[in-house]
Formats: structure tokens, sequence, C-alpha cells
């Protein structure tokens, strides 16, 4: 089974920028459609980003279009999420996971993909 690991999360000030990564060991993710979601205490968790098993097609949630970008290096069986212009509405803790459903359908919604990490707390600060 593969196992996730996100990491790259913490503090920063508004307008900052964060890298993060969820590093796949166990199998290689490199045939999976991957995205990253994200939680914040009381709301439901939310698409963020995704992205496809080859890095040709990447997707975004409207409140982060043109802020974040997704990416992957599966050499490295990584997949990544550069974060700039951060807002306190960011704060949250983020999720990477893999899309188990029709991918072109289904890449915004939480309940077709496999979570298997625990998440890096993201907190921006006004």
């Amino acid at each position: 089974q593969v196992q996730l690991v996100e990491s790259g999360g913490g503090l920063v000030q508004a307008g900052g920028s964060l890298r993060l990564a969820c590093a796949a060991s166990g199998r290689t993710i490199s045939t999976y459609h991957m995205g990253w979601f994200r939680q914040a205490p009381g709301k439901e968790r939310e698409f963020v980003a995704a992205i496809d098993w080859i890095g040709a097609r990447t997707f975004y949630a409207d409140s982060v279009k043109g802020r974040f970008t997704i990416s992957r290096d599966n050499a490295k069986n990584t997949v990544y999420l550069q974060m700039t212009s951060l807002e306190p509405e960011d704060t949250a803790v983020y999720y990477c996971a893999r899309n188990t459903g029709n991918f072109y359908y289904s890449y915004a919604v939480p309940g077709r993909y496999d979570y298997r990490g625990q998440g890096t707390q993201v907190t921006v600060s006004s």
C-alpha cells in the first residue's frame, strides 16, 4: 500500500510563500492522478489542486488559481504544491491524496480520493 507524507507547512505572514511536498512510499505513484485538499477547523475538506499522472494537466480551485501551482516529480515519487501570495483564509491542514475515480470528472471531489497521510498545517497570519 502506498503511504503519503506531507511536509513543508508552517507559519507565514500574509503575502508569503510556502512549498508543500507529498512524498510517497510503499509503491510508485507515477501512475496515479493526485490532488491536494485542505481542511480548516469546523469546515469540510475542500479541493485545492489536482494533477494528472504525467503532469500534463492541472486543475485548481477558483480561490487559489493564479497563486498556487501543483507539480510532480515521478522520479522522486513526490507531488508538490507551491503556494504564493498566501492569505489568512488559506489557513488549514493540507492533505495530498490519490484519485480513485474517473479523474476528469472527479478531480475536485474529496470523496473520490484515497487519503494516506497525516497532513501538514499551514497557518497564515494577517
